[in-house]
């Protein structure tokens, strides 16, 4: 947590993969698209934001890539 923290200037449970003050690179795993949407940090803690998961690759440029474990 704390080298997250250090990394994008927010903290553990703020950091949302929009408005990065240093754009980082996002990566959605690709069992997102089984669902209609999904929840992320809306930049702080207790704030989040519903999208579509085909939204959410499109806003950040995401790499979608089989990163999970079933």
């Amino acid at each position: 947590p704390a080298a997250a923290e250090r990394t994008t200037g927010y903290v553990r449970g703020g950091i949302s993969p929009l408005g990065q003050r240093k754009r980082l690179r996002t990566v959605l795993d690709s069992s997102a698209s089984d669902h209609a949407t999904v929840c992320i940090s809306a930049g702080r803690r207790g704030l989040e934001v519903e999208l579509s998961p085909a939204d959410l690759a499109a806003l950040t440029s995401a790499v979608v890539a089989p990163i999970g474990r079933a």
